[in-house]
């Protein structure tokens, strides 16, 4: 997606790209994001999850995120996380832009938070996979969820799915 997005023609010197969340990792670790970002044509900006003092390296991030994200990329776990939400964690009610998750899959995370995502213009979920599929489910057709992407307003959230993380979903045939 990132390749497809860096080919599109746009003003790139005048989009800066945030991470939404980030594993603490050391630079080029494998488990980190920050390598999908490396030439990205954008200006991006890395969290700083190699400081010594992740709360206020969190807090510094949150200074640099501007009033209102455009638009706010997100995937989702099989067990229904998002952004470094992890179930039960309590990140998901933090109330600042920029928080940590307490450890989740072997790495604590920084991420922001559920007011900065709802906040965004727009928001673009991206989900592939059965294994998300009975998640994916959940999410679409309960009116109230303990899944973490519950969090996310769908109002103004595009959606996209392919077919196997779909396959769960109520059938719309004929229609």
């Amino acid at each position: 997606m990132l390749a497809e997005l860096a080919s599109a023609d746009l003003a790139w010197d005048h989009i800066t790209v945030f991470q939404v969340d980030e594993r603490v990792a050391p630079d080029g670790d494998a488990a980190r994001n920050a390598d999908a970002l490396v030439g990205f044509p954008a200006r991006v900006l890395i969290m700083p999850v190699t400081e010594a003092d992740l709360d206020q390296a969190a807090a510094s991030y949150a200074a640099e995120l501007p009033d209102q994200l455009d638009v706010v990329h997100l995937g989702m776990g099989p067990d229904g996380h998002t952004a470094s939400w992890p179930p039960g964690d309590p990140v998901i009610n933090r109330t600042e832009p920029v928080a940590l998750s307490a450890e989740y899959q072997g790495h604590v995370r920084m991420t922001i938070t559920p007011p900065v995502v709802n906040n965004a213009r727009v928001r673009v979920v991206l989900i592939t996979g059965a294994d998300k599929a009975p998640a994916v489910a959940t999410w679409l057709t309960t009116s109230s969820s303990d899944l973490p992407i519950s969090r996310v307003k769908t109002t103004d959230t595009t959606v996209v799915l392919d077919d196997a993380a779909a396959v769960d979903l109520p059938s719309t045939a004929g229609g």
